[in-house]
């Protein structure tokens, strides 16, 4: 039998095993059976086996949850918060969340964690959300872990220590929590309250921005596009730019423009600048409309272009880019006194 064969196989024997599972869970699911019914949510829910239907994965949550079970309870409150079946209603999340957490669902405590630093659901209420979050922390807890540096960071219900904050997020990081990686990265850059090492902002963006993340492929970027705890790299810059930019990132494609467009990497490439600005202002991104306003404006790689240059200005403006604010002004008096002279 070939490998080809062989996978088919085994794909085959996967189906019939997620249909059998299914069959049989139907019929334990009408007797009320509760993990019989959250197994077949979690298959509506996936569409696995079957055509996937969150409204039906809801049914059956519900029907297990309202018999104790922690996990269909703790499904429950993330589709409720996430609209995910139906509208967002962040009072009927924490309502399942808290009967999770009660049973000591840890998943579940960081999530009421979260609402209550947001105030989502609930009154926000920093000391609360530490309180669950530390609860949550006792069964190693990636997400609290990563909640409690969070608060330490950015000064919610305690003093802003970034020492403690980079711990909590250490020991999100050896579960592999990307984000946490990420935020040592800044940390580390921004050097608050803790030394400036950028070596080791760099060190710690590597590890997660190889794997995709697209805020550490940016600020890696940034690093080397200006030498921050490295030599300048600006073709190294533009590797991460465009990786991110791959990601569909209206930053990083915005910062790809600007490399095009100033030779930096690369040739200089003003149809490629454009392009590439093209495609972040397609998100509304005021940076990128700002400038393409400027290229018609002064004819930078096309026709000068007073009609397109004040459009792209005044979307730019209505998102607040001061630049765009102040560069609309002066060309719309430009032009009004073009307009005057020719009368």
């Amino acid at each position: 039998m070939s490998k080809m064969e062989e996978l088919l196989k085994q794909q085959e024997e996967i189906v019939a095993a997620i249909k059998a599972e299914y069959e049989s869970g139907i019929e334990a699911a009408a007797k009320g059976e509760a993990d019989a019914q959250y197994n077949l949510g979690v298959l509506h829910y996936k569409g696995q086996g079957v055509k996937k239907n969150p409204q039906e994965a809801i049914r059956l949550f519900k029907a297990a949850a309202e018999q104790g079970h922690t996990d269909a309870q703790r499904n429950l409150g993330l589709m409720f918060y996430k609209g995910e079946g139906g509208q967002q209603d962040y009072v009927e999340a924490m309502r399942w969340y808290v009967l999770a957490a009660a049973a000591g669902c840890a998943e579940a405590q960081s999530k009421i964690g979260l609402m209550y630093d947001g105030g989502q659901g609930v009154k926000q209420d920093y000391l609360e959300a530490i309180r669950w979050y530390k609860l949550a922390t006792t069964k190693q807890n990636s997400a609290a872990y990563y909640g409690l540096g969070y608060m330490y960071e950015n000064h919610h219900g305690v003093e802003q220590n970034d020492v403690e904050a980079v711990r909590w997020y250490k020991l999100a990081a050896a579960q592999g929590h990307s984000d946490a990686h990420f935020r040592i990265g800044v940390i580390y850059s921004g050097g608050n309250t803790i030394k400036q090492d950028y070596a080791e902002a760099i060190r710690w963006y590597q590890l997660v921005a190889v794997k995709g993340h697209v805020d550490a492929q940016i600020n890696l970027g940034v690093m080397y596009d200006r030498g921050w705890g490295v030599e300048k790299n600006f073709l190294e810059a533009m590797h991460w730019y465009k990786s991110a930019a791959g990601h569909g990132s209206a930053d990083a494609q915005s910062k790809v423009a600007f490399m095009y467009g100033n030779g930096k990497g690369v040739k200089q490439n003003h149809a490629e600048e454009i392009r590439w600005y093209l495609l972040a202002a397609a998100q509304d991104y005021a940076p990128a409309l700002s400038n393409l306003g400027f290229i018609y404006e002064n004819g930078r790689g096309v026709e000068e272009d007073d009609v397109k240059a004040l459009n792209f200005y005044s979307k730019a403006a209505k998102k607040g880019d001061v630049n765009a604010i102040k560069n609309k002004e002066l060309l719309e008096v430009r032009m009004a006194k073009q307009q005057s002279q020719k009368h």
